[in-house]
């Protein structure tokens, strides 16, 4: 092995580290969520400066790599791709921070019926299965499963689309949850938006492996 086949596989894994410590951010929000655990929101809340150090870790790593060793061919296309799929997950942090907020400032427990009538625990355990997915991708450099996550983000769509009708409905039934409502759907937007960040960071895997760019592009 060459020092840069090293240091690429150690970057490597810092990148599985920052995956699966966004993953765990996202996964305690929805805990968060569910059970109104306002102590387990602040815990997000703190944890997202360790998203934010192991963001800038991993992009000055790739510098040093830049600099260091003048990468060609797909050792280049790697470096490139992790440089964007680093800054879509901290994005992704920034999301699970962003609702642990919600759950903080909120007067109290949400009510189960809204979860159900907006569809939201099941939006968030496909966008926690999606995410989960393009780390299993980028693990095995697998761009058949990179490929299926566009068609899998449009579940998320979907819930989205819907979400305005349903939150008109449910406020026109009980006026007194209004905050709560909105809440919910600022929440569900955030979650279109993991889907998003996902299909971002399936595109980047498959331009390292396969050196196509599908930015802009209909995806192939």
């Amino acid at each position: 092995m060459t020092q840069l086949e090293g240091e690429l596989q150690e970057l490597k894994k810092e990148v599985i580290n920052m995956w699966n410590l966004v993953l765990s951010q996202l996964e305690k929000s929805r805990s968060a969520m569910l059970q109104f655990d306002t102590n387990l929101a602040r815990e997000i809340v703190l944890r997202e400066k360790r998203v934010n150090a192991l963001e800038l870790k991993i992009d000055l790593d790739c510098e040093n790599i830049f600099a260091l060793f003048c990468p060609v061919a797909i050792d280049l296309r790697f470096l490139l791709a992790v440089l964007k799929i680093n800054n879509n997950l901290e994005r992704i942090g920034d999301i699970a921070e962003g609702i642990a907020k919600y759950i903080i400032t909120s007067n109290g427990e949400y009510d189960p019926s809204l979860f159900e009538a907006t569809e939201l625990m099941l939006m968030y355990d496909d966008a926690i299965n999606i995410l989960t997915d393009t780390r299993l991708a980028f693990e095995k450099e697998d761009t058949i499963m990179a490929r299926g996550i566009f068609k899998r983000d449009e579940v998320l769509d979907k819930i989205n689309m819907k979400a305005n009708d349903r939150i008109v409905e449910y406020i026109k039934a009980d006026s007194g949850v209004l905050t709560d409502a909105l809440n919910v759907l600022s929440i569900i937007r955030k979650l279109e938006r993991v889907g998003d960040q996902s299909k971002n960071i399936a595109e980047e895997i498959i331009f390292y492996v396969e050196a196509k760019v599908l930015k802009h592009q209909g995806r192939q």
